[in-house]
């Protein structure tokens, strides 16, 4: 078990399941305490937090919307009741609508940008008075905010805000020395990869162009997440880290 980052503090979002829990594993076996927001995943959330906790960290579980700035705030009450300090945050949370954008309607469009954009920066408002200097905020993208990939429109647009997003604030907190970075991942197979309509072609195609191996796990994706989070990092501020296999590349 490593402690490269022992007595660091982290919250994630969506953090109960997916490329979400695998994070939190991560930064929980490099030393970190965790705090595990969740939306509906009580139980798995709870289970993650003992399992958190029989490596001799801290952790609890907070139900919330990630996007909804009341919500977030009564997450927030809850996270100063267990500690006092946050280093690392992990806005993983996301949701959307999975339809062909002529289709969609204004109610998608603030959903999604909601969960998937804005959060990031209620999550930074609420967590940057709680940070020190060597602070690290990690938006998780897609590949759909550079791509268009069917039925994925206003997902991607809102990944592709999210991004810009990230540069905005890598610029108004880098002087407070906290750094702002996404990471990008590529095809999943996660239980959301399973509302994609087209789930099993994504998965084939991934696995035929993708130059460094046929799958992507969400352990690698948490290894680039740990990455942006050590000290060596600290001048990588505002960038987007793609963790694809090459998939992005090839075609």
């Amino acid at each position: 078990m490593s402690s490269t980052l022992a007595g660091k503090v982290a919250l994630v979002t969506g953090g109960a399941r997916g490329i979400g829990r695998a994070c939190v594993r991560k930064l929980a076996s490099a030393g970190c305490d965790v705090a595990v927001n969740y939306y509906n995943s009580h139980d798995e959330a709870e289970a993650l937090c003992a399992e958190v906790r029989g490596l001799g960290r801290r952790a609890v579980a907070l139900q919330g919307s990630a996007g909804d700035p009341e919500s977030l705030a009564e997450v927030f009450d809850g996270f100063r009741k267990t500690f006092d300090r946050l280093d690392i945050i992990v806005s993983n949370a996301a949701s959307g609508v999975l339809k062909p954008a002529m289709e969609m309607k204004l109610k998608h469009w603030r959903w999604c940008l909601e969960t998937n954009a804005f959060a990031l920066n209620l999550l930074a408002q609420h967590g940057v008075p709680l940070m020190r200097e060597g602070g690290r905020i990690i938006a998780m993208s897609s590949l759909g905010a550079q791509r268009a990939m069917p039925n994925y429109g206003f997902v991607g647009a809102s990944k592709a805000a999210l991004e810009s997003l990230v540069r905005t604030l890598a610029q108004e907190l880098g002087p407070q020395g906290i750094r702002v970075n996404a990471v990008s991942a590529g095809v999943v197979d996660t239980d959301a990869l399973a509302y994609f309509p087209n789930r099993e072609q994504l998965l084939a195609e991934f696995a035929q162009r993708t130059p460094a191996g046929p799958t992507l796990a969400p352990e690698d994706v948490a290894g680039a997440v740990y990455l942006l989070c050590l000290p060596e990092a600290a001048m990588i501020n505002g960038a987007t880290l793609f963790v694809d296999g090459g998939f992005a590349i090839s075609g």
